[in-house]
């Protein structure tokens, strides 16, 4: 038998450059959404507003993500996501801009909720190129017997700027203001691009020729052909609109729970905390052995996981019922990133990628408006309950549809 590894996919210098960029870009990201959930609501007062910033990203980048994952198999990706994370940074400047009284004019609070919308909209649109050209580029960094390696350090290193962010945003938002805050992200944006381009452009094999339309069901009809691939893209979907609790944390933070920004940033990062702790056993003990079972189990954990976050009015238990959350879905995480490593073949890594993408899109963003809707209509614990409680329903229905996956191996050949 040949010994394990763990650090395989690290001794590759692309592949580190892919995750330092990534820790960098995700840190960016959620401080940014920490910050300006946290501002919207001291603001607005009001659930739906926060649902609303879910909305304003998912309705471009859904609109998008198909046609970037054609663009992403056709032309050069690299050039592809540079271009859109320099956008990303444009975006932070207009926030910056449009909301302090530093500069030219100051926009009155009554039409501030109006910039942070047209900016999540922006960055919706640059999300629509940049993930499918930079999601697709894993395969290409390490060899294919390293694949499931590279999964786990990659969500590791993803799941590290999940901790990272959201501390670092409650903390920056508490000490050093709004405005710095959104500095820091500028700062962190720049960094990531000079990162990413430190890996070289990736040649595309059997490049697709194909028209438009044709190209992107192509992309559909291989993801939905594929039981594995299209049952965990859809369990995950689900599971996160219904279940995820995200996009209100603010409410309970503020609200319920009374522990402010300081506290907010702890709730944000209790998820990525125990995805980090369950990722680093992913590297020595992979759950692709039994990849099905792992799965469905993993997510009727978030499912209870987050029926006891809805009924908690204790800070610790609360972060401890996210701690969970992030935990189990931190195992679905390591399966699909493996699925989406594996069965694709190189020249529809983008469009297949984008396809994922439209998927997860639907489950967070969409879920944020969902969870903001829901907390305007049922009340915010309530809501909470409901979406643990549908959690559990999907994934026994999906148990039910899906048993002959359970003697899958995710193994690629050569």
């Amino acid at each position: 038998m040949n010994k394990i590894d763990p650090y395989s996919a690290l001794r590759y210098p692309e592949f580190r450059y892919f995750i330092s960029a990534q820790l960098f870009f995700t840190i960016a990201i959620l401080i940014q959404e920490l910050v300006l959930s946290y501002y919207l609501y001291e603001l607005t007062h009001d659930p739906l507003a926060l649902g609303l910033i879910g909305l304003a990203e998912a309705v471009p980048f859904i609109s998008l993500a198909l046609f970037g994952g054609y663009m992403a198999d056709r032309f050069n990706r690299k050039k592809i996501y540079l271009w859109s994370f320099v956008v990303v940074c444009i975006v932070t400047l207009i926030l910056i801009f449009g909301l302090t009284d530093a500069f030219f004019f100051k926009i009155d609070e009554k039409h501030q909720p109006w910039v942070i919308y047209l900016s999540v909209f922006i960055f919706g649109i640059a999300r629509g190129f940049y993930n499918p050209s930079w999601s697709s580029l894993k395969p290409f960094l390490v060899q294919p017997e390293h694949y499931s390696n590279s999964a786990s350090w990659s969500a590791q290193f993803w799941q590290v700027g999940r901790i990272a962010g959201p501390v670092l945003g409650g903390f920056l938002y508490a000490y050093v203001g709004f405005i710095n805050s959104l500095w820091v992200v500028f700062g962190l944006f720049i960094l990531t691009i000079i990162l990413a381009s430190f890996i070289s452009k990736k040649e595309i094999k059997n490049q697709t020729k194909g028209k438009l339309l044709e190209s992107l069901k192509e992309g559909f009809v291989f993801v939905r052909q594929n039981k594995i691939l299209w049952y965990s893209i859809v369990l995950d979907m689900f599971s996160v609109l219904f279940g995820g609790v995200i996009a209100i944390l603010p409410v309970f933070a503020k609200d319920i729970l009374n522990v402010g920004a300081e506290g907010l940033g702890f709730l944000r990062a209790a998820p990525a905390v125990g995805a980090v702790l369950v990722m680093l056993g992913t590297a020595y003990f992979p759950p692709t052995n039994q990849a099905w079972r792992n799965m469905l189990l993993a997510v009727a954990g978030f499912g209870v996981a987050t029926l006891v976050f809805a009924v908690s009015t204790n800070f610790y238990l609360s972060c401890f019922a996210l701690f969970f959350t992030g935990a189990f879905d931190s195992i679905s995480v390591v399966v699909r990133s493996t699925i989406l490593q594996i069965l694709p073949p190189d020249h529809m890594r983008g469009r297949i990628s984008s396809v994922n993408g439209v998927f997860v899109s639907t489950s967070n963003e969409l879920g944020a408006f969902e969870s903001g809707l829901a907390a305007k209509l049922l009340g915010t614990v309530p809501s909470v309950l409901f979406g643990g409680v549908m959690t559990l329903v999907v994934v026994t229905y999906i148990y039910s549809r899906s048993k002959e996956l359970f003697s899958v191996k995710l193994v690629r050949e050569g």
